[in-house]
């Protein structure tokens, strides 16, 4: 342990070799005051912090000396007095201010301290990380990026990887105006560094990337269709649209349904859906059955939000498996079994937007006779069985729903009278939640029986247009009454 009077004297000899180097003109002739420096490294803890901050200051003096004192300073920011480690962080931007080809390894070091447990240390390198990207946002975030890429299995590197991404998520994201100049090469280049890192995110991170991207300018409102192409490659590459199916893969669906939502604006904004629609009329639709219940609802759903912004030949080529499914859950007649309303909702509604392209399809699957003048007409042939069975499944779910939707008024007179009775909060929110379940209820039923009215004819009008509102969507007009028995 250094005594009082000999870390006095380490620190005069510092100052001296400071004021030297401050007052020569050709400071590179000062090799031996910044030899001093170096070596007070390895003396008391405060010529240590006053060493931290003299090397930096005057390492670009000393490029034959660059290794010696970049490996002094990366040894006081393991010293285990916290004022000292804080310092040395502090130093670290310097080093690059004026010698550019060390900000990758600077960069690199802060990547690691990252994950420091003392908030003052995490703060100084918060700050000095900014310093430095500032210097050189482009080297700066390409070796930032190279934390989060290379990390194999599970390691010690994965802290660092989280936390490195916290930090671009926290810090740099947020930032995004003022870092990313030039704006669109900047803005690619960070759109190549994310693609990187996507080989194996979780679900979150994923969607963290995918908020960034979607803000950045490049891929906004005026983006070209190669620029919005670009995004829904790298949705299908998450989704794994390439891989074979399997439905005991829950995190493959799970990683499915949820890129499938991801990607719905793109296609209003007029992307390709037909990758998605392709793997899921040929790997999902067969095994319909056995995936799990929460995951049907969903499946559902999200084909109906793509099914208005499919082309003919994919709606051409997924209509047989959507009739299908309508006939199995619109039974011919009355089976004791429990209709899912939001399933022959969410399906009417595929039919109809999917049928509104490719109308004549509709012809050899229900038994309609919709004539266009082309051979897939095939009027010529006699299918009036499937107009007969399909016109009766629509009468049957028609009474099923008419029977339900008495059920769900008088439910919601009753919820009325409840809430008017009720006493506490709890009791209050609990008939809201029910009177609110009970509305959708009567839109979904609204919604059927909208869309199967049309379909009774034998060369029916589908529907293609927005006039049909799904029912766990917020209404169009905001102006319906609180009970809303006839929205939809």
């Amino acid at each position: 342990m250094t005594d009082a009077s000999e870390e006095a004297k380490q620190i005069e000899k510092l100052y001296e070799f400071g004021e030297s180097l401050n007052e020569a003109k050709d400071k590179s002739q000062n090799v031996k005051d910044y030899e001093g420096i170096i070596d007070a490294t390895k003396t008391s803890i405060k010529a240590k912090q006053l060493a931290a901050q003299l090397i930096p200051r005057f390492f670009k003096f000393f490029p034959n000396l660059s290794s010696r004192a970049l490996n002094a300073h990366f040894d006081l920011i393991e010293e285990e007095d916290l004022a000292v480690r804080v310092q040395a962080i502090r130093g670290l931007p310097l080093f690059c201010k004026d010698t550019k080809e060390y900000i990758s390894k600077i960069v690199d070091i802060l990547g690691q301290l990252l994950t420091a447990e003392e908030i003052v240390e995490r703060d100084a390198v918060h700050k000095a990380l900014m310093s430095v990207l500032r210097q050189d946002v482009k080297e700066s975030l390409t070796t930032l990026f190279k934390h989060i890429w290379n990390v194999e299995d599970s390691s010690p590197d994965d802290t660092i990887r989280d936390k490195v991404l916290c930090f671009i998520r926290d810090k740099v994201f947020p930032l995004k105006a003022e870092l990313l100049r030039p704006q669109e090469a900047m803005e690619s280049h960070i759109t190549d560094l994310i693609k990187k890192s996507l080989g194996d995110v979780t679900g979150a991170e994923f969607r963290i990337f995918m908020d960034f991207l979607k803000s950045l300018s490049i891929f906004g409102e005026k983006a070209p269709a190669e620029r919005l192409k670009e995004l829904i490659e790298i949705i299908e590459g998450q989704a794994d649209l390439d891989a074979q199916f399997d439905v005991l893969d829950a995190d493959h669906i799970d990683r499915l349904i949820s890129c499938l939502f991801m990607a719905i604006p793109f296609f209003v904004r007029g992307s390709s859906c037909s990758k998605f629609l392709n793997y899921i009329n040929k790997h999902i639709l067969p095994v319909f059955d056995q995936l799990p219940e929460e995951r049907k609802l969903d499946l559902l759903k999200g084909l109906a939000d793509i099914s208005p912004y499919t082309t003919p030949q994919d709606s051409r080529q997924i209509l047989p498996s959507v009739v299908q499914l309508l006939k199995k859950y619109m039974p011919a007649r009355k089976t004791g079994e429990e209709t899912n309303f939001t399933y022959v909702e969410c399906l009417l509604f595929s039919f109809h937007h999917l049928a509104h392209k490719a109308p004549n399809s509709t012809n050899s699957l229900c038994g309609y006779k919709i004539v266009t003048g082309q051979p897939s007409d095939r009027l010529g042939e006699d299918f009036s069985e499937y107009y007969k069975e399909f016109t009766e499944r629509l009468s049957s779910i028609e009474d099923l729903t008419r029977a339900t939707m008495k059920k769900l008024t008088q439910g919601m007179a009753e919820h009325n009278k409840a809430m008017a009775a009720a006493k506490t909060d709890e009791a209050k929110d609990s008939i809201k939640t029910q009177k609110q379940n009970t509305t959708t209820g009567l839109r979904t039923c609204n919604n059927i029986l909208a869309m199967t009215k049309p379909l009774h004819s034998k060369s029916p009008a589908f529907i293609g247009d927005k006039s049909v509102n799904l029912s766990w969507k917020e209404a169009i007009k905001p102006s319906v009454p609180s009970n809303a028995t006839a929205t939809g």
